[in-house]
């Protein structure tokens, strides 16, 4: 006899399935198909990221040990690793990418009014991408070197909830500035990147969408001094100047004027410039917003420890991509979750309860509330406050 829903099942009472459904039915997801749907493969692949299962023979052996509480668990079919390794492959993953970004819009809305460290009303994205290396020979299609093989997760980090606003998969050959080709500028908003994005043609396309970059200038930047202004020595900046580029291609590319702010680091010893073609906001918080870059190498840092998107179930590119947009759709799930709930448990503890609790048959919020630990060593770590607002 049932004695209430799962706690896997409650977490899933959280997504919108007239959203999945429509995703489903864009690209025929279930076209010809007769018991294992692209909801009891969604399921599966989200039970395996919430509990952290290594293979597909190990989530089909999970499953069936539970048998009795499947279908109360949403499961409609046998759970079998055929199956499921044939839905991976042949079930168009942009179902569960246009999914991921459903989920992220009413993560984003939840989240708008979220602190990040520096007080600004506009909205501020980090633009950023990290490698996940693959085997050559099991992943041929994902060629990156002679010898190596590997894909980049290319990712607009909304810095209000650190949430993904934009990701883009490609094979790991693809440089990092062609991403800001498919990006659409959002006027008054941030845009903070590294110097690998430093290309003034596709820099002046967000000038001209009245959108604001920062980053950082390269070695060999050549330029032209127009104004100084005075900057504040005593908390680190050295110089607050407005520049024009000097090169003959650069100049082409951006003929409007740039921002060169320096600024010493104390904690590192050492001295950044930044270039921006925002003039309003004070010298300081140029620095201030660049800090908060560092984000998005936490973000990346922390779905690769605690999400399956280093190993895959399956070795095409649709698994691949199918997988890792899954593996985002749990994290801004659950920090759905954390919110509508307010919980005061940072996102690492929330998925560790859940991996242990998902066969229990107690209400969601009993399993949550009711944990009481101490901080550990690895609570307070900083690439575990990603959501801890």
């Amino acid at each position: 006899m049932n004695r209430g829903q799962t706690v896997f099942s409650q977490v899933m009472d959280f997504i919108p399935m007239y959203e999945f459904r429509k995703c489903v039915q864009q690209y025929h997801g279930n076209y010809k198909v007769r018991s294992f749907s692209c909801w009891n493969q969604f399921l599966c692949m989200a039970f395996a990221q919430l509990t952290y299962r290594e293979s597909l023979r190990d989530i089909e052996s999970c499953l069936n040990s539970m048998q009795n509480k499947l279908y109360h668990m949403g499961f409609r079919s046998e759970v079998s690793r055929s199956t499921l390794a044939y839905a991976n492959e042949t079930r168009d993953w942009r179902i569960y990418a246009d999914f991921a970004q459903v989920l992220i819009h009413i993560a984003r809305d939840l989240y708008k009014d979220a602190e990040f460290g520096v007080e600004l009303d506009n909205t501020v994205y980090a633009l950023d991408s990290t490698t996940i290396d693959l085997c050559l020979s099991l992943f041929p299609w994902a060629q990156f070197r002679k010898q190596k093989g590997a894909i980049k997760l290319h990712t607009l980090l909304d810095l209000r909830g650190n949430l993904p606003s934009y990701i883009k998969i490609t094979d790991g050959s693809v440089h990092d500035v062609n991403i800001l080709d498919d990006l659409i500028p959002e006027p008054g908003s941030y845009y903070i990147m590294d110097r690998g994005y430093v290309d003034f043609a596709r820099l002046y396309v967000l000038t001209k969408f009245c959108a604001f970059f920062i980053t950082r200038a390269k070695k060999n930047f050549k330029f032209r001094r127009l104004y100084s202004h005075p900057v504040d020595k005593s908390i680190g900046l050295r110089s607050d100047q407005t520049v024009v580029l000097t090169g003959f291609y650069s100049s082409k590319d951006y003929p409007d004027k740039l921002r060169r702010t320096r600024f010493y680091d104390a904690e590192t010893e050492k001295l950044l410039t930044f270039l921006s073609n925002n003039f309003i906001i004070p010298a300081i918080t140029i620095a201030q917003l660049y800090k908060c870059r560092w984000q998005v190498e936490l973000f990346f840092r922390w779905i690769k420890q605690h999400l399956r998107i280093k190993a895959f179930y399956g070795t095409s590119k649709n698994a691949v991509k199918a997988q890792i947009w899954i593996a985002i759709s749990v994290y801004v799930l659950v920090a759905i979750i954390k919110k509508r709930m307010n919980l005061n448990l940072s996102l690492y503890t929330i998925l560790q309860i859940l991996s242990v609790t998902a066969f229990e048959q107690v209400p969601i919020i009993q399993v949550l509330t009711n944990f009481s630990c101490k901080s550990s060593e690895d609570d307070s770590d900083n690439q575990l406050l990603l959501i801890d607002l």
